[in-house]
């Protein structure tokens, strides 16, 4: 068996092994990583052999932690690194490139289209009808989309949102409420199969499928990181959120929205929420927690898109895709079954 793992902001780490009456057998630990002592390599591997092919990673990475000489230095890696390759050699877990993947900018949509459309492809991508796909959002209207979970009236003044024209709707995933205006945010959706996150945790996961572009916005001069469980962040303001809903039909959704240009004060009145972070950090404007892309690359938008896919399709090959009638149609049956109505937006009140 094998399986390899990016850690995301370090190295490759790549197991091979065998199981031979459920215990692990000739396991061998290869990587671009840096490793000191030479002599800790074999302890890693004596660790791991003789050990149940059921363990969880948490046991994995302690019987390495355990092994390991004393001052011995991993750089690049770790042994909760090693043990999430493990899970994913076990799992028959996949990688990027063992897919053909698909790009998809705009069209622009009603917000609460975008909902459904997110839904419908990813279960497409679970049944084998589309191909994987990386997805760029367009906003037709301004919206608050709200976390699977979130409560309406204590998310959104609802006064100011009509007064500014905002829909209210709500996504498959959890995680918290999102400020969308056209032109001033960057959205997008991956629809995966399951096997790419095999083996990992959620909060591994959630780095692993956001490394492109952290290697984006890299390039485009911003010290940008990523802080767990599901911020992106530069060391002058955060810079967006992830959120992420793993479906029945075996496929991942992974979302993410960055401010490009945001009304950071239009944003506290409607957002309750967000006044409440303002109160508890003695800050004023929210201009001050929100670090625009704009003022950090001075770059338009579209540009910023641009280097995105330039460095998602370098990264991993994909080709051009585009949203069929079919998808469309779908999509807009599930806004009348599901996403337009108040069941949908009120389930939490």
């Amino acid at each position: 068996m094998h399986g390899e793992f990016k850690v995301p902001g370090g190295k490759l780490v790549v197991v091979d092994l065998e199981v031979e009456n459920g215990l692990i057998a000739a396991f061998r630990l290869a990587g671009d990583f840096f490793l000191e002592p030479d002599g800790a390599l074999d302890s890693i591997n004596e660790a791991i052999n003789g050990m149940p092919a059921s363990s969880e990673a948490a046991a994995f990475a302690k019987a390495i932690t355990t092994a390991l000489p004393a001052g011995a230095l991993l750089l690049g890696f770790s042994p909760e690194a090693v043990a999430t390759t493990i899970r994913r050699a076990l799992q028959k877990a996949t990688g990027w490139r063992d897919y053909e993947w698909q790009v998809i900018r705009g069209p622009a949509l009603d917000p609460v289209l975008q909902m459904a459309l997110d839904q419908v492809l990813s279960e497409e991508v679970g049944a084998g009808i589309r191909k994987p796909t990386m997805r760029i959002w367009e906003w037709e209207k301004p919206a608050v989309v709200l976390g699977s979970f979130q409560s309406v009236k204590n998310e959104v003044d609802e006064a100011n949102a009509a007064k500014y024209g905002f829909d209210i709707v709500r996504r498959i995933s959890g995680g918290g409420a999102m400020f969308m205006e056209a032109g001033s945010v960057i959205t997008y959706s991956i629809y995966a199969p399951a096997e790419l996150v095999q083996g990992m945790s959620f909060a591994d996961s959630y780095a692993f499928l956001d490394e492109w572009v952290i290697v984006a916005l890299k390039s485009l001069g911003i010290d940008a990181s990523y802080v767990p469980l599901n911020d992106i962040t530069s060391p002058t303001g955060k810079i967006g959120g992830a959120a992420q809903k793993r479906l029945g039909s075996g496929a991942v959704l992974h979302h993410v929205t960055m401010s490009y240009d945001m009304d950071g004060d239009k944003m506290v009145e409607v957002l309750r929420i967000g006044r409440e972070k303002m109160s508890d950090k003695g800050t004023k404007s929210a201009n001050k927690r929100v670090d625009p892309l704009r003022s950090q690359t001075g770059l338009s938008r579209a540009e910023i898109i641009d280097k995105m896919v330039a460095t998602f399709t370098g990264l991993y090959g994909a080709a051009a895709g585009n949203i069929t009638p079919d998808e469309l149609a779908s999509a807009q049956k599930l806004v009348d079954e599901k996403f337009g109505t108040r069941e949908w937006l009120y389930r939490v009140p």
